[in-house]
């Protein structure tokens, strides 16, 4: 049984995630959706709400969504892991992810790292220009799910 990791922020999680993580699941046997702390970019909803954004956006099946505060490679070792999946947008994407992956494969000889290009509608698509956007009232509904809308848009627009 082949079962991949898909860390990320998710802050908050947009359609071109939930392209990655339902194409993975067609590839794998397992993916576990991976909700990361990053100390460099605070996030602006908690972890256990990016949990909970997942979960109500996300269909239930080979995916389970889970949270881990410390190193990754630590997490991808604990479970077993055999593939760490990263989507990409652009080139800029690549260049960071590919450091990351050669770290990761250092650190866990056994981990490889496959990338998934974003599809044409989320090639431009960032959760920052989302948070952006709603902050400023704008219309962010074909961005993100509509289980999460609402959720989103009134904890980010400025009063």
């Amino acid at each position: 049984m082949k079962t991949a990791v898909y860390p990320g922020s998710f802050d908050p999680v947009t359609y071109g995630h939930i392209d990655i993580i339902e194409r993975a699941a067609k590839l794998f046997d397992k993916v576990i959706v991976l909700v990361s702390m990053n100390p460099v970019k605070p996030a602006d909803f908690s972890t256990s709400e990016r949990v909970n954004f997942l979960e109500r956006c996300v269909k239930p099946g080979n995916v389970v969504i889970d949270s881990h505060t410390g190193l990754f490679i630590d997490y991808f070792k604990e479970k077993n892991a055999d593939v760490i999946v990263k989507g990409l947008r652009a080139m800029s994407d690549f260049e960071y992810e590919f450091q990351m992956a050669l770290l990761n494969k250092d650190m866990c000889h056994t981990a490889e790292t496959i990338f998934l290009s974003a599809n044409a509608a989320s090639m431009f698509l960032s959760s920052s220009a989302v948070k952006q956007i709603a902050m400023f009232g704008g219309d962010i509904s074909a961005f993100v799910h509509h289980a999460i809308l609402s959720d989103v848009t009134s904890k980010l627009k400025i009063k």
